[in-house]
């Protein structure tokens, strides 16, 4: 049966779905006619309203410019580009005569002429469009079968400001923003190494979106390198518009509640990150930037850690390790004890939650998904929401609806304070809030159905699945598991930075590690 529902998908797919794949017409060659290229481009872009173009004479020479309409800084056009064309015909002395020939014109635009530091030739008429919609100016030159860019964006874009998904009470104040070299920039200022290597690729079959790998070559391992190269160079996607798009082809186990892939907003967490051997990827248009391997441990830590005194550092992370087990066990622990175990209560809180139990008509399994189900719903609403009317929605919601639900004797009382307690520990490791949420509703029904035995069974089978995690061929409980004694001065306590910058720790030198040497 299984097996024919699965050739009925593939049928399916193959006859309504059609594979990414590129145009033809993307790779074809210039033609040295300049007349030729410019109905070709003409055709290609179906006359769309934001392609530019203007012909000129110069020195005999006939030359088309290509801009896209408000992609390109029109100031630095006029300076670096309108000045120099217009004189090409006038005679130069490191060339001796005018440039009357379109070999001429193309020299001296390379050498004389145009200052744009950002400048590349090209050859097809995919390369052109690329660069046309990336910023860039093109040139033509009639008589010669390739193009000129140079690079002068001019694309407005959000300023460097504070990133709003990991907030600190110390340290920079500056995030990741959507254009990828100011994201390169933001890097290299922090390490102002030669070590440090920006690897750019470009992805998307139709979108054709410039991605960077970023790593320290005396630390990141070449085989984990040759891996990543390699996943991202067969991806086959139609448009990549966000790195979220990229996490499931760098991951090793897909269907695991826990991903092996780190995100940032932040270029110190980052630069912290690849210092450790790690590869991290930044993809133009979104300011969040993936890390790999990511660790679980790394989950629980935060650029604050670092700045604050060892022994409060340690706390916090002790904290936030007890955060995470209180909202994913504390209601299924709850209806678990309430329906199979209540001799463990205290006498008094016994009575307590009999008393509020015994006025609500569903049983206490459905109770807890119910209110479950509820607070996602209006935690959905107010995150989607404008801002304003978002807060009152979470709010106000809250506070009616469980009120509301009391007073009627929908749920009880010691439920309500249970989702309380739940829901504040959820944002206490923000994330990983989506494997939280999962894993809270799944031992609700553990719970509600085998008890304590059946949550044993839970927590057993999701620690085999997060040890079983290999991101890039290292564990993802490591140092913990396999364990090693010096790098957990930096996991369930934080030593301090006389002890920390003594020895710089490389992911491929961790216990069970499969990954070569750098």
């Amino acid at each position: 049966m299984f097996d024919f529902f699965k050739r009925k998908a593939a049928q399916e797919e193959r006859q309504e779905y059609a594979s990414p794949s590129p145009s033809p017409a993307e790779g074809e060659r210039l033609n040295p006619s300049l007349s030729e290229n410019m109905i070709a481009v003409r055709r290609l872009f179906d006359n769309s309203a934001d392609l530019v173009d203007r012909r000129i004479t110069a020195g005999g020479v006939e030359i088309a410019v290509l801009i896209c309409e408000g992609m390109v800084n029109l100031q630095a056009f006029a300076e670096l580009m309108a000045g120099p064309l217009t004189s090409l015909g006038t005679a130069q002395p490191s060339l001796g005569h005018p440039c009357a020939s379109p070999q001429a014109a193309l020299e001296h635009l390379r050498a004389h002429a145009v200052l744009g530091a950002d400048q590349k030739e090209f050859y097809t008429y995919g390369e052109l469009f690329t660069f046309i919609m990336s910023g860039f100016a093109v040139l033509l030159i009639d008589g010669l079968p390739l193009g000129i860019a140079l690079g002068m964006q001019g694309f407005s874009f959000r300023s460097i400001s504070e990133p709003s998904s990991e907030v600190n009470v110390r340290g920079s104040r500056e995030g990741f923003v959507e254009p990828l070299r100011i994201n390169l920039t933001m890097i290299r200022r922090r390490l102002k190494s030669p070590l440090l290597k920006f690897e750019l690729a470009t992805v998307g079959v139709r979108s054709k979106t410039d991605i960077c790998l970023v790593y320290m070559t005396d630390s990141v391992s070449g085989k984990m390198l040759d891996k990543v190269r390699g996943r991202l160079g067969r991806l086959r996607l139609d448009v990549v518009l966000e790195s979220g798009y990229l996490e499931p082809f760098l991951e090793d186990r897909p269907l695991s509640l826990f991903s092996g892939v780190g995100t940032t907003e932040r270029p110190d967490t980052l630069c912290a990150k690849i210092c450790e051997g790690r590869i991290a990827i930044l993809v133009d248009g979104t300011p969040f930037a993936l890390i790999v391997p990511y660790l679980f441990n790394e989950h629980f830590q935060s650029v604050d850690d670092y700045t604050h005194r060892p022994y409060y550092a340690t706390f916090i992370r002790l904290l936030k390790y007890t955060a995470f087990f209180f909202t994913i066990l504390l209601p299924g622990a709850y209806v678990a004890l309430a329906s199979f175990h209540p001799e463990l209560f205290p006498n008094a809180l016994l009575f307590n939650i009999a008393t509020s139990e015994e006025s609500t008509p569903f049983p206490l399994m459905f109770e807890a998904l119910l209110i479950h189900f509820i607070y996602e719903l209006m935690r959905e609403a107010g995150l989607r929401l404008p801002r304003p009317i978002g807060h009152a929605v979470s709010i106000v919601g809250a506070l009616v609806i469980g009120d509301a639900a009391v007073t009627a004797g929908l749920i009880g009382a010691p439920m309500v304070m249970v989702v309380a307690v739940t829901a504040i520990s959820s944002f206490v490791v923000p994330s990983l809030y989506q494997s939280i949420t999962v894993l809270r509703f799944a031992f609700i029904l553990i719970g509600g159905t085998l008890g304590l035995f059946g949550m044993t069974l839970g927590l057993t089978a999701v620690l085999c699945n997060l040890c079983a995690k290999h991101p890039m061929g290292v564990p993802q409980t490591a140092p913990a598991s396999p364990f090693s004694l010096y790098p957990m001065r930096d996991v369930f306590a934080r030593a301090g930075w006389r002890k920390l910058g003594r020895r710089q720790m490389r992911i491929q030198d961790l216990p069970g590690s499969e990954t070569d040497e750098a």
